[in-house]
């Protein structure tokens, strides 16, 4: 079951008068708030019958994000529709006209942020379904289907490229199906005539730009599946741990750290997860330097000891919660 966040019936309540005769009906607009959230549960739900288990929780951050963002659109939307009256409320003799050509303006703002929220369906719907995450125990293996699939695709295009260059047609091309020919020589009729091909120039360049970076991140995890067991250590009031269980460097504290802190760990990529009480990113070599770069500001001119750091105990989140869910897991 989703969390739901508080919609204020009050302000709710003052928009309809402000835009209606009819009277309102309590708990209408959370009712339809949380239908919306059911709906979005619905969509993350399916989402993750489709992907790897390793992605619900993203999908799961993704959903709460969703109804927490919509929450307070919805209760802004309330604000501004009863800031000024409509003409039918009003009348016309003493309608503010400027009033609510500024309300207009909020209101459009407001609705373009909606727009955006609703945006979050999509990334819920998209998660899981393209690239490798490193966390995949076959990434490399998979990585490298990755590659042959784009070295074959060069090759393709390529030939494709020359048999309209020796031909000046697509038709018999043996590397095409019918359907693909089809919408070829639909894209090149929007061309002009001297340049037409039925791959540009950009395509071969950024398919071959995908293929090296692809086996640069393979030659990445390569080096870290082969490395010898990572050793972290230790800055004033904490410790950093190279989790290769969890695939995650991780950064733990003695005690709480302070908003600067959490701020810096925050533009370092790193977050905070209750389940592992740490501030963490992905293990590779960027996430490792970003530990450094981030430590070396707490770190003396003294010489670090090796005793071992005690653990945060405390199961509550070091950061507090945006706003109180009126329903929670």
């Amino acid at each position: 079951m989703p969390t739901y966040y508080p919609i204020n019936e009050e302000a709710a309540r003052r928009a309809k008068e402000m835009n209606s005769f009819h009277d309102y009906r309590p708990g209408s607009a959370t009712e339809e708030y949380r239908q919306s959230v059911d709906q979005a549960s619905a969509i993350a739900s399916a989402q993750k019958a489709r992907v790897d288990p390793m992605y619900h929780e993203k999908i799961d951050r993704l959903l709460d994000l969703y109804a927490r963002k919509l929450a307070e659109n919805l209760n802004q939307s309330y604000d501004i529709a009863a800031r000024c009256p409509s003409i039918l409320i009003a009348g016309p003799a003493s309608f503010p006209a400027r009033k609510k050509e500024k309300q207009n303006r909020s209101a459009d703002a407001n609705m373009a942020e909606w727009r955006s929220i609703q945006g979050i369906l999509d990334k819920i719907r998209g998660t899981g379904m393209g690239g490798v995450s490193s966390d995949d125990g076959n990434a490399i293996e998979k990585l490298q289907q990755k590659v042959a699939g784009l070295e074959q695709r060069q090759e393709m295009m390529k030939a494709v490229n020359a048999f309209y260059r020796n031909h000046g047609t697509l038709d018999g091309c043996p590397s095409l199906t019918p359907e693909e020919i089809e919408e070829r020589e639909a894209a090149m009729s929007r061309s002009p005539q001297a340049s037409r091909k039925p791959f540009k120039m950009f395509e071969l360049t950024n398919n071959r730009a995908v293929i090296r970076q692809t086996r640069a991140r393979i030659a990445e995890l390569e080096a870290l599946r082969n490395a010898p067991a990572l050793e972290g250590w230790a800055f004033p009031g904490g410790e950093v741990i190279m989790n290769r269980e969890e695939n995650r460097v991780q950064l733990f504290f003695a005690e709480k750290p302070d908003e600067v802190t959490r701020s810096e760990l925050k533009h370092s990529g790193f977050r905070w997860s209750p389940s592992q009480k740490a501030w963490q990113r992905m293990l590779n070599q960027e996430g490792i330097r970003a530990a450094k770069r981030v430590t070396e500001k707490w770190m003396t001119n003294t010489e670090q000891t090796d005793a071992p750091i005690t653990h945060q105990e405390s199961d509550s989140e070091q950061e507090p919660a945006l706003s109180s869910p009126q329903q929670t897991m």
